[in-house]
């Protein structure tokens, strides 16, 4: 199984004199191998409030961090999904508890990687071709195609032959 390729990430923000300039250019530190499915995650920035706060030179990627944002912030992440071949099986259970879901939530799983957030999630194909699975139906999306995920249950399925990478920004909602 090969690893998900490092991520460069850009962050800006402010010298003394207040000008704009480049305070982080290089590797994203935070790409966590995710065991159950396989997958590479790669946290790029996390924010814990709407208005986000834009003083400072912390690097606000440090931070352990499950796949839903904190209350009444934001996640951006750039996920890895390896072909499905590659992935092998795994349970719904260990993936969820892998990526700090609940684990208790819905009926038998209609995939193993079914999942709900309680957020709007903006995603993004940035590479490759994946299917994404609702209750009921299904998605095939490729290299371009964007998704306005609404709090809904879902899995991600990469049936091809070669990686899919996705970039997702999570920003947390009420709940249903």
């Amino acid at each position: 199984m090969t690893r998900a390729a490092p991520v460069r990430r850009v962050v800006t923000g402010h010298d003394a004199g207040g000008r704009a300039v480049v305070k982080i250019d290089g590797e994203a530190p935070n790409a966590r191998f995710r065991e159950a499915a396989k997958l590479t995650s790669t946290l790029l920035w996390v924010e814990d409030e709407t208005p986000a706060d834009n003083a400072g030179d912390a690097d606000k990627s440090l931070r352990e961090s499950g796949v839903a944002p904190p209350d009444g912030g934001s996640v951006f992440r750039l996920v890895e999904f390896p072909p499905e071949g590659e992935a092998g099986e795994f349970s719904n259970a260990a993936m969820k508890a892998e990526m700090g879901l609940d684990a208790a939530e819905a009926a038998p799983a209609r995939h193993p990687g079914m999942h709900r957030t309680r957020s709007v999630d903006y995603a993004v194909v940035i590479s490759g071709e994946i299917d994404m699975l609702l209750d009921d139906t299904e998605v095939h999306l490729k290299a371009g195609d964007v998704v306005v995920q609404r709090g809904t249950s879902h899995a991600w399925a990469n049936r091809g032959t070669v990686p899919c990478r996705i970039a997702f920004v999570l920003v947390d909602a009420k709940p249903l």
